[in-house]
């Protein structure tokens, strides 16, 4: 018998679906800086090791379904009910949860562009419709576009803070001020990924936030300030009906026990994890400085990067600084995202900034981010 030429049929909204475009990873064996995935660059907090030397011994063994320790743990520290906590695989697996319980075709999903890669992907995916409000001219969120944008078909709102890839903030009274407008049906989530790196006094915390607000939602990772981006965990804090849908909508045994033992692990070691974070934000502050003295512009960053507004010279600065040996996040026609690493590599990253800043194909005007 011949094959077929008709395939299965697929849903017809993935042919508007581009995937999700990750950061590029290194490639043979040439020593490579990666700051291009906002990784931390230190290995995992102590006692996580030690931890997982245990667990792994049950790897044959299915994990807590429940994530009941490290559920406990996190209520514990937040001060919130375990009713109230969503455990997934990293933040960007509880925000495909949170498109799952709360947008179809047609409905309508509102977030500032640019931000995080994932959000229009993921909200294509579900069928809804991505509603992008350009950032302000000084890369941040314009809450009132945002407000006017809503409808009567948004379903969900997201605000990511800071910002992935500008590293800008919301403050407390403008947030505050923009919640009060939407509606009480509508979800909003605060994205919270680099919460530990936002050292501003006016930055707020969404977990005070959503205490007293039903329609708050707040997003949390492992990934970035734990040093845990290859264990896949994060969670949502969140009222208690949405917090019982997300965990419907959580994929069976999705968070191995690797993942559950070494969130907790880290939980317990906040002091060195604080640490870590004030050695990131000092090397952050000195990147910037290094950047501003050399004719960069770079907006005002509270993430574990900086944010390069290149337009359509992103990809060849990306190339140069590839050359050199620093892999940073490219977003053609836009800019690059660089994360903060240790200090070789941000040392790499600066002298491929400032080569690019002054070589013979270098623009007359500074370029801006």
């Amino acid at each position: 018998m011949m094959p077929s030429t008709i395939g299965p049929r697929l849903r017809p909204a993935l042919d508007a679906v581009p995937g999700y475009t990750p950061a590029r990873l290194p490639v043979g064996t040439a020593p490579v800086h990666r700051l291009a995935a906002n990784e931390s660059p230190y290995p995992p907090l102590p006692g996580v090791l030690e931890r997982l030397a245990v667990t792994a011994g049950d790897a044959h063994r299915y994990p807590d379904p429940g994530c009941r320790e490290l559920t406990a743990e996190l209520a514990a520290r937040l001060d919130v009910s375990a009713a109230h906590i969503a455990v997934g695989t990293g933040s960007v697996g509880v925000t495909q949860q949170l498109l799952q319980i709360t947008a179809g075709p047609g409905d309508e999903v509102l977030f500032a562009w640019r931000s995080f890669e994932a959000y229009p992907v993921m909200t294509r995916l579900v069928g809804a419709v991505p509603v992008q409000v350009p950032l302000t001219g000084d890369e941040r969120h314009d809450l009132q576009a945002m407000a006017r944008a809503v409808t009567g078909r948004t379903r969900l709102v997201i605000v990511c803070n800071p910002n992935n890839p500008t590293g800008t903030i919301v403050g407390r009274a403008d947030l505050e001020a923009f919640l009060d407008r939407v509606p009480a049906d509508v979800l909003v989530v605060l994205d919270e990924a680099y919460v530990e790196f936002a050292d501003d006094p006016d930055y707020p915390d969404g977990v005070e936030l959503y205490r007293d607000r039903p329609n708050v939602c707040v997003l949390r990772t492992f990934s970035k300030a734990h040093g845990l981006a290859g264990m896949r965990v994060g969670y949502a804090v969140a009222h208690e009906p949405v917090a019982l849908a997300l965990r419907k909508a959580a994929v069976p045994f999705g968070v191995s026990q690797l993942a559950q033992d070494a969130a907790v692990a880290s939980l317990r070691a906040e002091s060195a994890m604080r640490e870590r974070v004030a050695a990131l934000t000092a090397e952050r502050a000195r990147v910037v400085g290094e950047l501003t003295a050399h004719g960069w512009t770079i907006a005002a960053t509270h993430a574990n990067f900086v944010w390069l507004r290149l337009g359509d010279r992103t990809v060849e600065f990306a190339d140069a600084c590839a050359a050199a040996g620093v892999s940073v996040m490219p977003f053609p026609g836009e800019g690059a995202r660089v994360s903060i690493g240790d200090a070789a590599a941000n040392d790499a990253f600066l002298r491929s900034a400032a080569r690019f800043r002054t070589g013979p194909a270098a623009v007359e005007r500074p370029c801006t981010a």
